[in-house]
């Protein structure tokens, strides 16, 4: 990737109104972020609204700048270095930042989450599984949050670990672990999607929680509370095609509640490494694709151009609620790559709403 390209993938993501699914049609469309970035004028003034504020290349420059400062680097999607298995999800975050040993991105891994203020026994138990899981040449992947997060990657550390964190490469959250995102940077793996200088938010978390299920072919969720980010975490996990793993624990402990309702939902249920690696092993040989259970949005062919009545009928079957994409290409009975090109120019107007599932509404 050369820098001009770089700071162009960089532009674009950091633009207003463009998120990775219209990051990812504008470049199918248009061959290259720079491309892409004159075009979003005249598209987002075909959807009706306002010129969406674009990054400009001194921030750009800034941001790679401190990326650099900082020792890391970009991971961008489509390219050498990013994660395979996440690049099939369709909402895969375009570009990374990245501190530490990328050949850990190369290894078998499974993701390990849990509940913050997990008690004193499954930290324990945490750290154990996760040295265990080492041994036998396993990644463990999990959120650099407090309690079974940083015993997972206190337990992995010998071996490899994996710390996908909500902020910036250079934001340390919760500060109590600014040692362990520190020892994890020199000897295991720290990943962002936000730039530099971002403090966590809680609109970042589910965005971290997605990378974490997308990295590993199974997620494996010691102590959660119902309700609790870890089965966010699973929920998206299992919407991936990936395999859902839990620790049962004590149904007079509410920190066990989730766990205990994964396993009566159909998660697998493991107590030692041996049996994460049996549920683990038949994901090695090869993952479902993310493809194959959401709703994906297709790409949009350049030679698409719907015509003005065509654009409004895709328009007048937009509302408040969220309607999945494959429904408005059947009821509209356009071409989707018409239907994707009137949705895009909505987007980057500011007038449509991506949701989960491959689903849109009209703001």
């Amino acid at each position: 990737m050369s820098g001009a390209d770089l700071l162009a993938r960089i532009r674009l993501i950091r633009s207003q109104s463009i998120g990775p699914v219209t990051f990812r049609q504008l470049l199918a469309r248009f061959g290259s972020a720079e491309a892409a970035l004159q075009a979003v004028p005249d598209l987002a003034a075909r959807g009706g609204g306002r010129m969406p504020a674009l990054c400009s290349e001194e921030q750009a420059e800034r941001e790679r700048a401190r990326v650099e400062a900082l020792g890391g680097r970009y991971l961008s999607l489509g390219q050498g270095l990013y994660p395979s298995l996440l690049a099939e999800s369709d909402n895969a975050p375009p570009l990374l930042t990245a501190i530490g040993d990328l050949s850990l991105l190369e290894r078998p891994s499974v993701a390990m989450v849990g509940a913050r203020n997990a008690s004193a026994a499954a930290c324990r138990f945490a750290r154990g599984l996760a040295h265990d899981l080492g041994r036998e040449g396993v990644v463990v992947v999990s959120g650099l949050a407090r309690g079974i997060d940083a015993a997972a990657h206190e337990g992995g550390l010998a071996t490899g670990t994996i710390g996908v964190i909500a902020g910036g490469l250079d934001i340390f959250y919760p500060p109590e672990n600014e040692r362990l995102q520190r020892e994890m940077a020199a000897k295991g793996l720290v990943l962002a999607e936000m730039p530099p200088g971002t403090e966590p938010r809680a609109r970042h978390f589910p965005y971290r929680n997605r990378i974490i299920a997308g990295l590993c072919p199974a997620t494996l969720v010691v102590e959660a509370a119902p309700r609790s980010g870890s089965l966010i975490t699973a929920r998206l996990a299992a919407e991936m095609g990936r395999e859902v793993l839990a620790v049962p624990g004590s149904p007079l402990d509410p920190r066990a509640q989730g766990c205990n309702g994964l396993i009566r939902d159909g998660a697998t249920l493991v107590q030692n490494a041996a049996e994460v690696m049996e549920a683990l092993r038949p994901g090695l040989g090869g993952v479902r694709s993310g493809r194959d259970l959401f709703s994906y949005s297709p790409e949009v062919p350049a030679s698409v151009e719907p015509d003005g009545a065509e654009r409004a009928r895709v328009e007048e079957l937009l509302g408040p609620s969220p309607a999945p994409v494959d429904e408005i290409v059947r009821l509209s009975g356009l071409e989707p790559g018409a239907v994707q090109l009137v949705l895009l120019e909505l987007d980057l107007a500011g007038r449509l709403d991506r949701h989960a599932g491959g689903k849109v509404s009209l703001r």
